[in-house]
């Protein structure tokens, strides 16, 4: 089947769906499915807005909106994660995931989901190690550091995917595994971003809990987004035993959501012909939720995940056949996730905007549902329940917070190695965000009109590409050669008149490691939405 693969679309739905369908059009090419690798930004009203991290001249109402409210529907099943630039209420309404909209899907915190045979896992957020090790203890309305915290990658998430026996197709993540750079051509992404050459060559550019399930899970794909640079690299992994048969991944890392910039790939995944079109459940994971179920922490208190060190009883939650065999009976063997979407906020309306709505903490009919039918623990009714005892003191209120520096690192420990105090590279594609807040009214929002005088965008395809089935990357290129053109084979097909030998590698990264140790600067982030500021980089 083919699958569509789409970086930080930054809630340009219209853009992106207009681009598909023009691709099928002129090429005759239909997309399946439709992935979103993070920044998708599901905002439906005000509110939301308020609950994006972004400075307020960044706020802009785009137009997830019309999909949420029913004006519009997405032609094509659409799956998405989180980033770090999101309405992060409406998507903690969802932990394990759920219908954003009809047609829209949200992976949750983390999950794994399945469509036609084909097996879809990804984790939300960056990596941040100050709050790693934390709970899920956030709720709006959030304060200047929840805003932030609400979107970093938990070691929760982590281990649950760390549980996982069975292999994965496709793996997206948000922020870029550390050390991928390493396997893709290096040397021309540090020609083309000096200013990045530190931090590569010091192995700190990225996730390293992004790493960590890299090397565990071995996805045939792995998609990435976040820095605002289209990147390939293959990854042969190396195999545990003489019986094991060795596997790859292909990466690959999208541009964001722009007119004339690589921002959508298309690939052909092979699929079970015989499995419907329906999203589905993932019998090992729903299994592996409930194993880990008693593991949910709420609070901000760090702590560790379970592991075999002689301090825990159990460290080992992978699921047995036999557990798995027990959801599918639970479900009667019928794994298709109901379209049980369902409106829990208002929509914004053109006409009548309302500047000062207050974002509330909603519990989802759909997370309460998915709870009941597998005994989980629904996050956000946890959360509402230590408010009301007391227990959850300064979870969801204003208070004072120890000092972080510029990577947002507070001094704690951490079980990955991320001081970097030289670090000091700028990336002039990115939103600032001062640590501060200065520059963060939370109480101040901006509507974009011009959904509704969408611009002119180009059609001339440069903005597409389709995927050949490799996309090995060979041991020259990755350490050597400037060329960047990707092995082919027959059958593929491109669409776009430049080729990629044409078009200069790209490479934007950002400080989302949680590097501890450095001097308070600004964090890195000038440009994600405007244009203009990006042609002045290219």
């Amino acid at each position: 089947m083919k699958v569509a693969v789409a970086g930080c679309c930054h809630g340009a739905l219209d853009k992106m769906y207009e681009t598909l369908e023009l691709l099928q059009r002129r090429h005759n090419v239909r997309p399946d499915l439709l992935l979103c690798c993070g920044d998708f930004q599901a905002v439906r009203n005000e509110a939301d807005l308020r609950c994006m991290a972004v400075p307020a001249k960044y706020r802009h109402m785009q137009t997830f909106y019309r999909y949420y409210s029913g004006e519009k529907k997405a032609p094509v099943l659409t799956v998405f994660i989180g980033g770090n630039h999101e309405a992060s209420n409406h998507l903690q309404e969802l932990p394990y995931g759920g219908w954003v909209a009809p047609n829209i899907y949200y992976l949750g915190y983390a999950g794994v989901v399945r469509f036609r045979g084909v097996r879809i896992g990804g984790i939300s957020g960056i990596f941040k190690s100050h709050d790693y090790r934390k709970g899920h203890f956030e709720c709006p309305p959030y304060n200047q550091q929840t805003i932030r915290s609400a979107y970093h990658v938990r070691n929760i998430e982590v281990f649950k995917l760390k549980q996982l026996k069975r292999p994965i197709d496709i793996f997206m993540s948000h922020d870029w595994p550390r050390s991928i750079y390493h396997y893709g051509n290096k040397k021309q992404l540090l020609k083309m971003k000096s200013f990045f050459r530190q931090e590569v060559e010091s192995n700190t550019l990225g996730s390293p809990a992004a790493s960590e399930l890299l090397q565990h899970l071995k996805p045939t794909y792995w998609f990435s987004a976040h820095l605002h640079v289209k990147f390939a690299a293959f990854m042969q992994h190396e195999t545990n035993s003489k019986e094991e048969l060795p596997k790859a991944t292909k990466f690959l890392a999208l541009d964001k959501c722009l007119p004339h910039r690589d921002f959508l790939q298309i690939i052909d995944v092979e699929h079970d012909p015989n499995a419907g079109d329906s999203l589905e459940y993932d019998a090992e994971w729903i299994a592996v939720l409930k194993a880990t179920n008693s593991l949910v922490n709420v609070t901000q208190s760090s702590w560790n995940m379970p592991e075999k060190n002689g301090l825990h009883a159990k460290w080992d939650y992978s699921v047995t056949e036999e557990a798995i065999k027990e959801v599918l009976e639970e479900l009667n063997h019928d794994l298709k996730i109901p379209c049980n979407f369902t409106l829990t906020a208002a929509c914004y309306d053109p006409s009548k905007p309302q500047k000062n709505m207050e974002p509330v903490h909603t519990i989802n009919p759909q997370t309460t549902e998915f709870c009941a039918q597998f005994g989980l623990t629904d996050i956000n009714d946890r959360i509402q329940q230590a408010k009301e005892e007391g227990s959850g003191r300064g979870e969801c209120e204003e208070e004072e917070e120890e000092e972080m520096d510029s990577t947002g690192s507070a001094e704690e420990p951490s079980e990955y190695n991320t001081d970097n105090s030289g670090l000091s590279s700028f990336n002039p594609d990115e939103i600032m965000l001062d640590e501060e807040g200065g520059d963060e009214d939370l109480s101040t929002c901006s509507v974009d009109p011009s959904p509704d005088h969408p611009p002119e965008f180009s059609t001339s395809f440069s903005d597409i590409r389709i995927m050949p089935d490799s996309m090995a990357v060979s041991s020259d290129d990755a350490m050597d050669s400037n060329n960047e053109e990707l092995e082919k084979s027959g059958g593929s097909k491109q669409v776009e008149e430049k080729s990629s030998t044409e078009r200069s590698l790209k490479r934007i990264g950002g400080d989302e490691n949680g590097n501890s140790g450095v001097k308070k600067i600004k964090r890195r982030n000038q440009a994600i939405y405007a244009a203009e500021d990006e042609d002045k980089t290219d």
